[in-house]
Order: C-alpha cells, then sequence, then structure tokens
C-alpha cells in the first residue's frame, strides 16, 4: 500500500490557516453630553501573533494623535453631564490604577495613539501586545480629545481630554 508523504511545515501550515484568529468589528460614533451621536467608521480588532491588532477606518476626527483606550463598561453614553462617561475608567483587571502606556505594566486599557491624518481619516493599524480580542469584549472603545503621554504627569490618564468617539466592543 502507498504512503502519501506529507512534510510537517505544510500540516502546519494548514493547521495556521485552519486555525482563525478571533476578530470583531466596533462601529465607532460621535459622542456628547447629550449622548452617543453619527457613526464616523469602525475599528476591527483581531488577534495577532503579537497581541490585538487594532485596524481603524475612520473619519470626521480632529487630525494628531488621540489617546485610545479600552474602558470597563460596554456603554458609550453620557453620564454626569460629559461625554461618554457611563464606559467608565480604564480597563484595569489587576487594579493597578497606573497610566503607563500600552506597554507598560500598569492598567490594561492603554492602546498605542490614534494618528489622524489632516483630512480627518485614521487607517494606521496598531499592535497592543497585552491583549487578546476576548480581553476587551464587552468593554468600550474610546478615543479622547487629545494625545495621550501614558503618565499621569502633569494631568491623569495622560492628558488626552474630552471623550469625543467611542464603540462599544460586542
Amino acid at each position: 500500500m502507498f504512503a502519501p508523504r506529507v512534510s510537517v511545515g505544510f500540516i502546519l501550515l494548514a493547521a495556521a490557516l485552519g486555525a482563525r484568529a478571533e476578530q470583531v468589528v466596533v462601529t465607532v460614533n460621535e459622542i456628547s453630553a447629550t449622548g452617543v451621536g453619527a457613526a464616523i467608521g469602525t475599528v476591527t480588532l483581531s488577534d495577532g501573533p503579537n497581541g490585538l491588532i487594532i485596524q481603524p477606518n475612520l473619519k470626521q476626527l480632529a487630525p494628531g494623535e488621540h489617546g485610545l483606550h479600552v474602558h470597563t463598561n460596554p456603554d458609550c453614553g453620557a453620564a454626569n453631564n460629559a461625554a461618554g462617561m457611563a464606559a467608565g475608567g480604564h480597563y484595569d483587571p489587576a487594579k493597578s490604577e497606573k497610566h503607563l502606556g500600552p506597554k507598560g505594566e500598569g492598567h490594561l486599557g492603554d492602546l498605542p495613539a490614534l494618528t489622524v491624518a489632516p483630512d480627518g481619516s485614521a487607517t494606521k493599524p496598531m499592535t497592543a501586545s497585552r491583549l487578546k480580542v476576548a480581553d476587551v469584549k464587552g468593554r468600550a472603545l474610546m478615543i479622547h480629545a487629545g494625545g495621550d503621554n501614558y503618565s499621569d504627569q502633569p494631568k491623569p490618564l495622560g492628558g488626552g481630554g474630552a471623550r469625543v468617539a467611542c464603540g462599544v466592543i460586542k
């Protein structure tokens, strides 16, 4: 009887192609003190070999860098007369209460900064090495008005300021 020869490399390739990385598409909306507004695009989150891959496809944002975080609650609504406050604080399962950036040893809610082009679009992919899709499901993805210095000095939570856009990660 003839037994076909199959290389180990072929088996590994077939296994890799057969195993699909988890992926979720998050619709991101403008937010204000009165609630959730119009959609401004999507962010696709998927598991990659080096962590959570964040692929934005956004428009109508102010050009420059913006703080991007995972917040605890899956709610983008306003609270206490402020945009997006129903999302709660940054995702911090270990209760580190430290804002040290996506590669630091602080909370897990810090993501790489979102870079917005002069035309208001954001399409540059990023990776958050300490997270997977399963970690962020059932939470909120928040975009802040300003950049993030990944420190609590001179302003708390990286100084990103107001919450301007948000999406629930389902």
